[in-house]
């Protein structure tokens, strides 16, 4: 198996791979922006079918895409990973139970 993810191939470039990882963050946010509001919560998290999870999938094939395209830049899964859900957390189109809230958590005054 060769060796393809620029992260691994130029480890020494962090500026680069910082600023990939941020791009990254923003594109997914801007898909996120094309879907209607999503519960997280409310599927099986092991149903491939379940919208989040479809969503997952469908957006980390068009990043890795777009990767190549914009940058010349091949990411690892755990850069593709990591930034989607960094963007998930930054993102208001997804929903949460109110059950799911930390019970330690105090709330905002």
């Amino acid at each position: 198996m060769a060796i393809r993810y620029d992260l691994w191939l130029f480890p020494d470039d962090v500026e680069r791979h910082r600023r990939v990882e941020g791009e990254l963050e923003r594109y997914f946010l801007e898909r996120f922006a094309d879907y209607p509001h999503i519960r997280l919560f409310d599927a099986d998290p092991y149903d491939y079918d379940a919208p989040f999870n479809r969503l997952y999938d469908a957006l980390i094939a068009r990043a890795t895409d777009y990767c190549a395209r914009e940058w010349a830049y091949t990411p690892t899964p755990a850069q593709l990973n990591q930034a989607f859900f960094r963007a998930v957390a930054r993102s208001t189109k997804f929903l949460r139970n109110p059950s799911d809230a930390d019970p330690n958590r105090r709330p905002p005054r």
